[in-house]
């Protein structure tokens, strides 16, 4: 298990590596100059000269990149920004604020929706997913699939204002979204987030559903099950301690990489309840051309993606005994 975790550790790292660089060149190299943006109308050579050194793009590609990756391990100086301590991200084109502690501000927000909206669509799609293959072909399964089918083909953006107007404007039966701090008030904290929850709930259950419910009618049907049930073990006893921990295996895995999804940032969904998250910082990153904020963005997400997957890995051996670690 050391092996094998080092080995995804350093595969990771290299992962990040590229993607830094790709993203590095493709934000860096259009055509839109941030410097002459900030410069205004009335801009001499010399002022653009000056702004570009200031924000440090008046290097060619290669040496800034090269400046910017050793600023993440040992910090950097900025001209016209001062110092930035390690790991540094850069300073934002927009608000000349470091870039780190901006996501940093945003960040328990998009946690706080990710991880609210993963245990509410977990507990839901799962159960609702195995009550279905249990009672494969009845009643029970059929309108189970029939509204996972419905629900799942639905969109944030057109689920999202339903809700607010019904729930919130129209009957008033909760509360506006919004983000207030957990330690400060949970009850509140809860209470802003419920509406976003239950839309991403609503989305994300009907996956799961469907999931689980495939994955158990084929593990039912696997050897291992069918010589338990001969062996005259339980039907809850065969259910939960081996079909149900072999079907969970590939869902784990899928779930691992919605919540690296996740906690990268809901976009569609920040923009739509006016929560400032790192979704919405990003989609106001993109309309201001703040570079350094972006790229901050890419590489914060991609690194949930990575580590997502190999805690998913890791835990692969622990779910289902039929996999091992090479």
């Amino acid at each position: 298990m050391f092996r094998f975790l080092v080995r995804r550790i350093l595969g990771a790292v290299i992962t990040l590596f590229i993607i830094s660089a790709i993203t590095f060149l493709l934000f860096y190299a259009v055509p839109r100059d941030p410097a002459r943006m900030a410069c205004g109308k009335l801009c001499t050579p010399e002022t653009l000269q000056l702004i570009r050194h200031n924000m440090g793009i008046d290097e060619a590609l290669p040496v800034q990149y090269w400046h910017w990756l050793t600023g993440i391990v040992l910090g950097r100086e900025y001209p016209g920004f001062g110092h930035c301590n390690a790991p540094c991200l850069g300073y934002s084109f927009v608000n000349r604020e470091p870039v780190l502690s901006t996501i940093a501000d945003r960040f328990p927000t998009t946690v706080s929706l990710a991880l609210g909206s993963a245990v509410v669509f977990l507990i839901f799609g799962i159960g609702a997913g195995m009550l279905a293959a249990v009672k494969q072909g009845k009643a029970l399964d059929k309108i189970a699939s029939s509204a996972s089918l419905v629900a799942s083909s639905m969109q944030i953006y057109f689920v999202g204002p339903l809700a607010l107007y019904f729930l919130v404007y129209q009957f008033h039966i909760l509360d506006q979204p919004s983000y207030n701090s957990f330690l400060d008030n949970p009850l509140s904290w809860a209470n802003g987030l419920l509406v976003p929850w239950l839309v991403l709930a609503l989305i994300w259950t009907a996956n799961y559903t469907r999931m689980t419910r495939s994955q158990l009618v084929e593990t039912l049907t696997e050897d291992y099950v069918r010589t338990a049930r001969a062996k005259g073990m339980s039907r809850r006893n065969v259910f939960f301690r081996f079909a149900w921990r072999g079907a969970m295996a590939p869902i784990i895995t899928i779930f691992g990489i919605d919540l690296g999804t996740l906690l990268g940032g809901a976009m569609i969904t920040e923009f739509t309840f006016s929560l400032q998250g790192i979704g919405l910082l990003s989609v106001k990153s993109v309309q201001t051309n703040d570079l350094p904020m972006l790229l901050g963005i890419m590489v914060i997400t991609s690194s949930f993606v990575v580590i997502a997957n190999i805690v998913v890995d890791a835990i692969y051996g622990l779910i289902d005994p039929r996999i091992r670690l090479a």
